[in-house]
């Protein structure tokens, strides 16, 4: 007797069409993908964004240049890119305790303090800037406490330092959270064991890991405080050469017609910011290849 295989029936077009809902992908095609990805990015920020460019291109260079170096204009720029920078360095060091302290620690109301990281979001910013006055200022619950040593908190650029770490703190936090969770606390156990202390166990274990969600985190939070307009107007003073930021002297050409003007001044924050931006981006890629560097 001859063996033979006897094959199962329908076993090869189950097979076959295994393999066939496997190379099936849920969204459609690259190309079809791709195309509505550019058409809504084009729609939501391209087009946009051209068109202030395109708007600020009707002036001529003498014009476009005196319109963005003028002293009141300059001023703008330093506080506004000047106050970001600080409190996006605020936060990245207090959204890091914050963090640390919502992952690492039990504690009553760790709910309550978790739900309130994002107040920020969803409170609107001419109400956050109106209760930061109401607390700030002068006669105001804490601002009271500092006026009489000559520390005034409100309508300077102390106020508007405050109100940005206001509005940044929860992009830093909710960046730094995940990555906080899923750390291995097995390396920080063993560099323990092998008689690292806590600072070397952070700044050699914990720091490396961390390190690219805190730049995202502080790229975020720079960018918001960067566009920030609702809850500064009501805490900066609004003083020209003093307490005024780029946006507000953005509203004040559109106010005055001064369309051109505007788009000029939106126009560099928009290089600034970019620069910026690209800067940062840098450093996070160049961050992630050290640390998986390190890691092999």
């Amino acid at each position: 007797m001859t063996g033979h295989v006897v094959s199962l029936p329908g076993s090869a077009p189950a097979a076959g069409a295994g393999a066939r809902r496997s190379s099936a992908r849920v969204l459609p095609g690259f190309n079809l993908t791709l195309g509505y990805a550019v058409l809504y990015l084009s729609l939501i920020v391209l087009i946009p964004l051209s068109a202030l460019v395109f708007k600020t291109f009707s002036m001529t260079w003498p014009q476009f240049w005196e319109a963005v170096t003028s002293p009141r204009a300059l001023a703008s720029y330093r506080l506004t890119f000047g106050a970001s920078f600080i409190a996006a360095l605020v936060n990245v060091v207090f959204g890091l305790l914050v963090a640390w302290v919502l992952v690492r620690y039990p504690f009553p109301g760790k709910k309550i303090v978790d739900a309130l990281v994002d107040l920020p979001f969803a409170l609107p910013t001419a109400v956050a800037g109106i209760s930061l006055t109401a607390l700030l200022a002068g006669n105001g619950w804490i601002g009271q406490y500092f006026e009489p040593h000559g520390i005034q908190l409100a309508f300077n650029p102390n106020g508007v330092v405050i109100a940005l770490i206001f509005i940044g703190l929860p992009f830093v936090v909710r960046t730094v959270q995940p990555v906080l969770e899923d750390a291995e606390k097995e390396l920080e156990e063993a560099a323990t064991c092998l008689g690292a202390t806590r600072w070397q166990t952070f700044s050699r274990v914990i720091f490396p890991s961390i390190a690219p969600a805190l730049l995202t985190g502080f790229a975020m939070a720079f960018a918001r405080a960067v566009g920030e307009y609702g809850s500064v107007i009501f805490i900066a003073g609004n003083m020209p050469m003093v307490s005024e930021i780029t946006p507000l002297i953005i509203i004040g050409k559109l106010e005055q017609y001064d369309y051109a003007g505007a788009t000029a001044v939106a126009t560099v924050m928009l290089v600034i910011s970019f620069i910026l931006l690209l800067i940062i981006n840098g450093l996070q890629g160049w961050q992630r290849k050290r640390s998986a560097g390190n890691s092999q």
